[in-house]
C-alpha cells in the first residue's frame, strides 16, 4: 500500500486522525497532515483517505 498526502491541499480537519491516528498527525506548526507512518491498518488508511473533505490523501494498493 502507497500512502501519499499533499500537505498543499490539506485544510487541517483532521479528519484523517480521527480515522487512523497511528498513521496521520496535524503539524503544529503548520496546521497541515503529517504521515507518521507508511504501514498501518489498511481499513483505517482507506477511511483516512475517503474522509478527507479536500482528497489530500490518496491510497494505492
Amino acid at each position: 500500500m502507497k500512502i501519499t498526502v499533499d500537505p498543499a491541499r490539506c485544510q487541517g480537519y483532521a479528519n484523517c486522525v480521527a480515522a487512523a491516528p497511528d498513521v496521520f498527525d496535524i503539524d503544529d506548526v503548520t496546521g497541515k497532515v503529517v504521515l507518521l507512518r507508511t504501514e498501518g491498518d489498511p481499513g483505517e488508511i482507506r477511511e483516512a483517505a475517503r474522509a478527507c473533505p479536500v482528497a489530500a490523501i490518496s491510497v494505492e494498493d
